[in-house]
């Protein structure tokens, strides 16, 4: 800690110095007298000054949910008494206090340990550092001051409060690992798919019984396989829609922690690609360590401005394989990534696209020519999302009022219509 001397210290100073100068000049020492007591609290303060000796940390649970409360201790140790102990914690946007207070004044005696403790709730997703810790000492005649900040600044990362999905999008092809999406091939699984004449080298436990009775002959069933899926959650990060603290970026980030939670509960693997300013991306993977990879990954999602153009010749090949299901989630905003989007169709993906609606970030004006420009805004995102339908996309739009299911449900009905009509 920094210590430099208070205001009392100067006063003390310049009138202890005005008597001295004074009695000089004019020859009267009765002015010595007048200032004795000023010097003598001056020499005093400063002999019994020492070193705070003062030792702070925050410390916090470093996880949470949106909505969680929290409890933050700072814990402060003096190895000299302290008259007055200011101490301030700094709290980011998106963390707000219950209980407690993050400015307080304490006394501290020589050796004592106290603990202040700070209920806080956690407002909004992300990666939050709590501090720094400011502490301000004063000693007992208020001549000397010392300031510092704690050292430690810990991190509190609020995940992302995601909807629970009973349906999931389906995948155009499957994988050969074990899973819960009934494959199209036929294999061996519980899934019944057709029956047939017995052939040499047939199980007895695929005999039906009851169809051999009826024909005279051995005839089996055949079944399909339950596989799983490759699953890449493609995010938007070029722009972004914001207003009153909220936007499109806050809604992109809990659907994709939603489907994430969801498809790897269905033993897929599921692989992240954050595509803006910053490329970010994550590999394929299974079960919970990899869905915690994936919304630690996402807490550090955030919108950075970049002329840069960019195409999906960037993002490396094993992060997108050619037989995954790729789920974007954009708003449309930057014509880098919707035209990333239609490359990636063109190159064969099985694409689906999530459209984060930025409408309710806006606010349509009164009248003139700003209301026909907004309306024709709007309907310019119309015809991009046509444009992407037309590709064979299945687009559907989120405002975020209506729950994520009836989304992907209005999604899987596109991607029904779209496969009977190549058909």
């Amino acid at each position: 800690m920094t210590r430099r001397a208070s205001s009392k210290l100067g006063s003390y100073a310049a009138l202890s110095g005005v008597g001295l100068i004074g009695a000089l000049v004019l020859g009267r020492p009765e002015l010595v007298a007048l200032t004795a007591p000023f010097l003598l609290a001056l020499g005093v303060g400063l002999a019994l000054a020492t070193a705070p000796g003062l030792q702070a940390d925050v410390e916090i649970d470093g996880r949470a949910v949106e909505g969680d409360e929290v409890t933050a201790r700072i814990r402060l140790s003096a190895g000299s008494a302290i008259d007055r102990l200011d101490v301030f914690l700094r709290l980011p946007d998106g963390v707000s206090v219950v209980e407690g207070e993050r400015a307080t004044a304490v006394r501290l005696a020589r050796g004592e340990t106290r603990e202040l403790e700070l209920v806080l709730r956690a407002d909004r997703w992300g990666a939050h550092l709590l501090g720094p810790l400011h502490l301000r000492a004063r000693d007992a005649l208020g001549l000397l001051v010392a300031e510092g900040v704690a050292a430690r600044t810990p991190e509190l990362r609020v995940y992302p409060q995601a909807d629970t999905l009973r349906r999931m999008l389906k995948p155009r092809d499957t994988q050969l690992f074990s899973g819960s999406e009934v494959a199209r091939r036929k294999g061996e699984g519980i899934e019944f798919a057709d029956m047939r004449p017995w052939a040499p080298g047939d199980a007895l436990k695929r005999v039906n019984w009851r169809a051999s009775a009826r024909r005279d002959e051995l005839w089996v069933n055949e079944s399909h396989p339950e596989r799983n899926t490759d699953v890449i959650l493609f995010v938007d990060a070029f722009a972004e829609a914001r207003n009153a603290g909220a936007g499109t970026l806050d809604l992109t980030v809990r659907a994709t922690a939603a489907l994430a939670a969801a498809y790897i509960s269905r033993r897929d693997r599921v692989g992240l690609i954050s595509f803006g300013g910053i490329l970010r991306w994550l590999e394929r993977g299974m079960g919970t360590v990899q869905l915690y990879r994936i919304v630690d990954a996402l807490l550090d999602t955030q919108v950075i401005l970049s002329y840069y153009w960019r195409n999906v010749d960037v993002i490396p090949p094993r992060t997108l394989p050619p037989n995954a299901l790729v789920v974007a989630l954009s708003p449309l905003l930057d014509a880098r990534s919707v035209d990333a989007l239609l490359d990636l169709r063109a190159r064969g993906y099985d694409l689906s696209v999530l459209d984060v609606s930025p409408v309710p970030f806006t606010e349509r004006p009164a009248g003139g020519t700003d209301e026909v420009a907004y309306d024709i805004w709007l309907l310019r995102r119309d015809a991009l999302r046509h444009r992407l339908q037309r590709a064979g996309v299945a687009v559907a739009e989120w405002d975020g009022e209506g729950p994520l299911q009836a989304v992907l449900e209005e999604v899987t009905a596109f991607r029904r219509h779209a496969r009977l009509a190549r058909a």
